[in-house]
């Protein structure tokens, strides 16, 4: 999970779960039967759901054609990086980021090349604010969806406790990003974004949207979230002019296999009694404090990755008096440790790697903005979450 492959093989992340799984069953650390009990199936059914209704927006053309409208309105490159942020982060509060990254990027890179502006500060707005903007809501990532399954916190009280924390993460995002680049801002200037209209499935929209404004309608009303997703998901598939194959590709296989072997790695590590030496030793590093555990979060997400630092997290947090407390600091710990480093969130490397043939976004010049970005914002977010202690 650290090195992201293994040497001499072609082995990912998600292989290395599935791998880590099958060993858990071939050493008879697990039954085959306990490896898919431990499958949390509400956080897949979630993930699934979500993912369905994403592809539709995507096919309707929703994501470009909000984006572009907002964006043909900035007239300063200040005002145009304060709009890249606010998009950016409000769509991944309120949907996956990683989705929102794969359309705002390519937006991002033909109005800077439109306009000859260096494109640098407004991808890297895109791939930080991506991370700070999901840090409001179970849906803005992987992880919050999989917290969001253990801790059965409704979303609303996450939302209430994160939206918040996202909107500090926001402003520290635009504020670095005008401070470190500010030769880029320097003097203002008009600049005028050619408009250009984004294709629209206008039928195709209209039914995606009503299905999404219901989804988070019983999400806020206290459904569960995994269901409202599924029936919203399994909604927008009965239709006549849509072919499930184009839908079925816009869903990424890979976390949901990623998910599912991790389960079953966690479960082998509990059963073997291993998380409880785990508890013993974060006791001992006084992980139980908040801003402790924020920091360690922080680091433990950028050596594994944050879906892997939140599963070996679990055992340790299900055992606090406080646990409610502590899988929101987690949370916001653990998404926004994700703009520290280049390959520190999914976001970053999708930012990276759509805008590799225009400008290649070197491990320095992203850590210049995304180290003090993440020190900041989880600090900020560990005292805003102290502050709500009762």
């Amino acid at each position: 999970m650290a090195l992201g492959s293994w040497p001499g093989l072609r082995l990912d992340r998600t292989g290395a779960a599935v791998v880590g799984a099958g060993a858990m069953v071939a050493s008879g650390v697990l039954s085959l039967e306990e490896a898919w009990r431990a499958i949390h199936y509400e956080t897949i059914l979630l993930l699934f759901g979500m993912m369905i209704v994403v592809a539709n927006l995507r096919l309707a053309g929703f994501f470009p054609a909000v984006a572009q409208w907002f964006v043909r309105r900035a007239h300063a490159p200040a005002t145009l990086l304060a709009v890249v942020v606010a998009v950016t982060g409000v769509l991944s509060a309120l949907f996956v980021n990683d989705t929102i990254c794969l359309v705002m990027t390519p937006l991002v890179l033909a109005i800077t090349r439109t306009l000859e502006r260096r494109p640098l500060p407004y991808l890297l707005a895109v791939a930080m604010a991506s991370n700070a903007g999901s840090a409001a809501t179970i849906t803005g990532n992987p992880q919050n969806m999989m917290i969001g399954g253990f801790s059965g916190i409704p979303y609303g009280v996450f939302a209430a406790a994160l939206a918040p924390v996202a909107l500090f993460g926001m402003a520290v995002t635009y504020g670095v990003l005008r401070w470190v680049h500010r030769e880029e801002f320097a003097g203002g200037g008009h600049v005028e974004i050619p408009a250009t209209a984004a294709p629209v499935d206008r039928w195709l929209l209209g039914k995606s949207l009503v299905a999404a404004v219901a989804m988070f309608a019983a999400f806020f009303a206290g459904a569960p979230v995994a269901g409202a997703a599924m029936v919203a998901g399994a909604a927008l598939l009965l239709t006549r002019r849509v072919r499930p194959a184009a839908v079925y590709a816009e869903i990424d296989w890979p976390l949901l296999v990623l998910f599912a072997g991790l389960f079953a790695v966690l479960a082998g590590v509990e059963k073997t009694g291993f998380d409880e030496a785990l508890f013993a030793g974060a006791s001992r590093l006084g992980l139980a404090r908040l801003p402790v555990l924020s920091f360690a979060s922080l680091l433990l997400s950028n050596l594994i990755s944050n879906v892997p630092a939140v599963l070996l997290c679990k055992p340790f947090i299900e055992r606090l008096p406080q646990a409610q407390e502590a899988w929101l600091v987690l949370s916001m710990s653990a998404t926004l440790a994700g703009n520290l480093t280049l390959a520190g969130s999914l976001a970053n490397l999708i930012v990276a790697e759509r805008a590799r043939e225009t400008h290649r976004i070197g491990f320095g010049e992203y850590a210049r903005v995304g180290v003090p970005v993440s020190v900041l914002t989880v600090a900020g977010g560990a005292v805003w979450l102290l502050w709500l202690r009762p």
